[in-house]
């Protein structure tokens, strides 16, 4: 954080620690269930932030504690009630978090009830629907970063440029989706199968598996039957995606291999070893590799070790930056039933551009989420990127490959691919 944020969030009392008065915020997180190597990432993140926010003197003097729910497994059953434990026994200003999957907006209804800012990462198109459907009701509620419909088109218009460059001269113009049941992956899969004609490409293949999934030989069948240019699996969990680099490296197909978000995961590496390199995948919710952002994920590993993921933690900690420094511009935070204090930072929040390790964080009006770069701005300086990276050596982290300016290697051929 620059000075001039640390004395805005300070107030008169820039430069000392905050000392005043602790405000409460809530953070469901999956600190158990499958989710949890991220859970425990959204945990730290959180915990850097509120210590950095303290040191610079809290919000107007006042330093912030934050409170963590588990949410499991996720899903409604436990997303509405640890968020309800948030407001009811610790009394919190704010909810801020990473993702939480399943409950497609159910939780909104209790977070609108408390009058409570409720800012999230759930990738989640239905959100769109919800809040730009009831902005009145919905006042508090931001996703922080873009829908995933994004992710598909923003892969077709990747696609493209990378042929125009030269860089890659497919075989065909076929691409072949594997998506699984959940409705993140599905949303991605169909946007690249209704827009794919658009961008002149042909979907050769269009396969749902049941997941969790370790065997994929009956799908491989079929790619290895019709090649195609494209092998895209918007299925995310990484040690499914692991599973499938295992089983298709020994015989590949001349295709590039896109992955939705788990290879971000230190789980794919680790399993996956040299059959990784190559992969590409893209994301919104991770830090850049420019100035600021190499500075939070060295500081990051410092705290928490070399194995911890601020790729990751990057999420929460931009947001619970910025809804610091939103609430400290508004006059201070408002607690359960605080509506009129809440509406005045919702609305700091809407005009906001804010720009953090991940890039620039701006939301849609009046459906407060994320506005993604270059899907939906061609300025860079108002939108969050839509990130493609590439394994290219599996012992580190991934190159950022597009969009520009944040580019930090050039793509690569992937190494079971013909030059």
């Amino acid at each position: 954080m620059a000075a001039a944020s640390g004395a805005l969030l300070a107030g008169v009392n820039a430069g000392r620690a905050a000392e005043g008065e602790v405000i409460p915020i809530g953070a469901g997180v999956p600190l158990t269930g499958w989710a949890a190597a991220d859970g425990i990432e959204f945990k730290r993140a959180a915990e850097m932030a509120r210590d950095e926010i303290n040191a610079m003197g809290g919000i107007l003097g006042r330093p912030i504690e934050v409170f963590f729910e588990d949410t499991k497994n996720q899903g409604a059953d436990n997303i509405i009630p640890a968020m309800q434990r948030l407001i009811d026994r610790h009394n919190v200003h704010a909810i801020i978090n990473g993702y939480n999957t399943g409950a497609v907006c159910a939780e909104y209804d209790t977070i609108a009830d408390a009058g409570i800012i409720y800012i999230h990462h759930n990738t989640d198109i239905v959100h769109h629907q919800v809040v730009g459907g009831d902005p009145e009701r919905y006042f508090g509620i931001f996703m922080g970063d873009p829908a995933e419909y994004w992710y598909g088109e923003g892969l077709l218009t990747f696609l493209n440029n990378l042929k125009a460059s030269g860089d890659w001269a497919p075989d065909n113009n076929k691409i072949a989706i594997i998506t699984g049941s959940q409705n993140y992956s599905v949303v991605i899969a169909d946007a690249i199968r209704e827009k794919a004609a658009e961008y002149g490409w042909d979907i050769s293949l269009y396969e749902t598996v049941v997941v969790p999934i370790s065997e994929w030989g009956p799908t491989l069948a079929k790619l290895r039957a019709d090649p195609p240019a494209v092998i895209a699996v918007t299925h995310w969990v990484p040690q499914d995606l692991a599973q499938f680099m295992l089983q298709f490296t020994p015989n590949p197909t001349n295709s590039l291999v896109y992955m939705q978000y788990g290879p971000s995961l230190s789980a794919f590496r680790e399993i996956a070893g040299e059959n990784a390199n190559g992969v590409l995948y893209s994301t919104v919710i991770a830090s850049l590799r420019d100035e600021k952002g190499e500075a939070f994920n060295t500081a990051y590993r410092d705290r928490f070790g070399a194995d911890s993921s601020p790729l990751t933690g990057a999420q929460v900690y931009d947001s619970l930056h910025y809804y610091a420094l939103m609430a400290a511009i508004a006059g201070g935070t408002g607690g359960p039933g605080e509506f009129e204090q809440n509406q005045k930072i919702a609305d700091r929040l809407r005009s906001m551009i804010y720009r953090g390790v991940m890039g620039t964080t701006r939301f849609f009006i009046p459906e407060q989420a994320g506005i993604p770069y270059p899907d939906a701005t061609n300025d860079p300086s108002m939108g969050m990127p839509h990130q493609f990276l590439q394994h290219q050596d599996y012992t580190k982290e991934a190159e950022l490959i597009a969009p520009d300016p944040y580019v930090s290697a050039p793509f690569k051929m992937p190494p079971w691919m013909a030059s």
